[in-house]
């Protein structure tokens, strides 16, 4: 079932909508020309993970020298600061099975459609 949850182009790059499809709090996000889809629930400790901030990470350069990378594709939990890459939906830390759920994204010219049913995988 596909769902329409916003109008073509109605998020710039870097945006994120939090919409109820069906009950549910869906985050959605745009990251160039793509859309990604997660569900608004932490999986740490059940936070509304999409309203947290949307930021880039910090890589080592070198001594006390960082550079930024992933910008706009890291979504930052409000409650306890896990960060999850909005691409996949992983959990960034090293060894961590720890995942956003998400469904996929379907755009063309009449709007922005989440797909349920089927789960996003990886």
């Amino acid at each position: 079932m596909r769902v329409k949850v916003a109008e073509p182009d109605a998020l710039p790059s870097g945006g994120k909508l939090i919409v109820n499809v069906k009950g549910m709090e869906i985050g959605l996000f745009r990251i160039g020309d793509g859309y990604y889809a997660w569900l608004n629930v932490c999986p740490h400790a059940a936070a509304p993970v999409c309203a947290g901030p949307i930021r880039g990470t910090r890589l080592p350069s070198g001594v006390y020298d960082y550079r930024y990378g992933m910008e706009e594709q890291v979504l930052r939990c409000p409650w306890h600061g896990w960060e999850f890459d909005l691409k996949s939906g992983r959990h960034l830390a090293a060894g961590s099975d720890a995942k956003l759920r998400g469904y996929p994204v379907e755009t063309d010219d009449s709007g922005v459609y989440i797909v349920l049913g089927d789960r996003k995988k990886s």
